[in-house]
C-alpha cells in the first residue's frame, strides 16, 4: 500500500454514543474534534479519517467498505445482520452508564405475562428484524411494526399491544404507566471493521493499535493509583492489604528504614484501604487518576 492510501476511514457514531465516544479517544491517546454542522470530525492522526455517522446505519456502511471500521451498539449489528469483525467490547460507564437491554413492554395491566402471550398480537419496536427473529425462533406468531419514536405512547393510544424498547434502568419504562414482560438482549458498544479491511496487513495493524488502546483506556476505568511511605516493621502487613496487578512496587528510601510503595487500586477498595493504611503507619498517602492500564 503507498504511504498516500495508508489512511483508515472510522465511523465515529452521532448521537447519543458521540460524547462518550471522543472522551474514551482522548483517553486512549487521541483528540477528535467535531465542527458544528460538519459530518468529518478532525483528528491529531494524519492515518485516519473521522466520519460521524448514525449507530443505526454504523454496521451496514462498515460491512460495505465505505468505512474501515465504526463504533456502533451490539443492537444494530444483529438488528441489521451484519457481516462485520467485532475488535472491543466497550462496555464501559462512558459510554453505558450500564449495559442497556432490549425489553417487551406492556401496560401494567396487560394480561400479557410472557413472550408466548403475544401470539397474534401487535408489537411496535424500532428493532423490527431483530424481534421478528425471536419471536420466529419461539414459534410465536406475531405482528412487529417499526416505531418512528414515542413508542410507550402506541400503548397507551391502543396502537399496540406491547413493544419491544430499549432501557437502562426501566424508570422512564415505569413512569409511564408499563411494565417489563422480558428481557430480549442486553447491548453495549463495540468496535467492528470491516473484513477485507481487516485482511490488509496495514489495516490491521492499525486497528489492532486502536483497539489495544482502547481497551487500556476501558481497563483504566475506576482504577486510580496509590502511592505512599510505609515504616520498615509495618511493610509486610502493609503488603497483605494491597491489591495490585502483579505486586505492589516497594522501594527504599534514602538512608531510611522507611519505604515507599505503589499500587493500582479500584476507587471503591481506595475509600476502605486508606483508613486502615493510616492506622499501620503509612504516611504521605497519594492518590492518582489512571487513563490507560496495559
Amino acid at each position: 500500500m503507498a504511504e498516500s492510501e495508508k489512511i483508515l476511514k472510522l465511523g465515529i457514531p452521532k448521537g447519543s454514543l458521540e460524547k462518550a465516544t471522543i472522551d474514551l479517544f482522548r483517553q486512549a491517546g487521541w483528540r477528535i474534534t467535531v465542527r458544528e454542522r460538519s459530518y468529518f470530525p478532525s483528528i491529531d492522526d494524519d492515518e485516519i479519517n473521522c466520519v460521524l455517522v448514525r449507530a443505526q446505519e454504523m454496521s451496514r456502511f462498515v460491512e460495505m467498505g465505505v468505512l474501515d471500521a465504526g463504533i456502533t451498539g451490539k443492537d444494530w449489528i444483529l438488528e441489521n445482520n451484519s457481516d462485520v469483525v467485532v475488535l472491543q467490547d466497550l462496555v464501559y460507564s462512558k459510554l453505558t452508564k450500564r449495559p442497556a437491554r432490549w425489553v417487551l413492554v406492556v401496560a401494567k395491566d396487560s394480561p400479557i405475562n410472557s413472550p408466548e402471550d403475544c401470539r397474534g398480537k401487535k408489537i411496535y419496536t424500532e428493532l423490527v428484524n431483530f424481534t421478528k427473529r425471536y419471536f420466529q425462533e419461539k414459534n410465536i406468531p406475531v405482528d412487529v411494526e417499526f416505531s418512528w419514536g414515542a413508542t410507550e405512547a402506541k400503548i397507551a393510544e391502543g396502537l399496540a399491544d406491547a413493544i419491544v424498547e430499549v432501557t437502562e434502568t426501566g424508570s422512564t419504562i415505569r413512569a409511564n404507566g408499563l411494565r417489563i414482560v422480558e428481557d430480549l438482549m442486553i447491548t453495549y458498544p463495540q468496535l467492528i471493521a470491516n473484513k477485507e479491511a481487516w485482511q490488509d496487513p496495514w489495516k490491521r495493524e492499525k486497528l489492532s493499535r486502536i483497539s489495544l488502546m482502547l481497551k487500556s483506556a476501558l481497563n483504566a476505568h475506576g482504577m486510580v493509583g496509590l502511592k505512599m511511605n510505609v515504616p520498615g516493621d509495618k511493610l509486610d502487613e502493609v503488603i497483605k492489604l494491597l491489591p495490585s496487578i502483579t505486586a505492589p512496587t516497594v522501594a527504599s528510601l534514602y538512608q531510611s528504614d522507611w519505604y515507599s510503595v505503589e499500587t493500582i487500586a479500584t476507587e471503591k477498595e481506595v475509600r476502605i484501604l486508606v483508613p486502615k493504611l493510616q492506622k499501620l503507619g503509612a504516611v504521605g498517602i497519594i492518590e492518582y487518576p489512571l487513563n490507560k492500564v496495559i
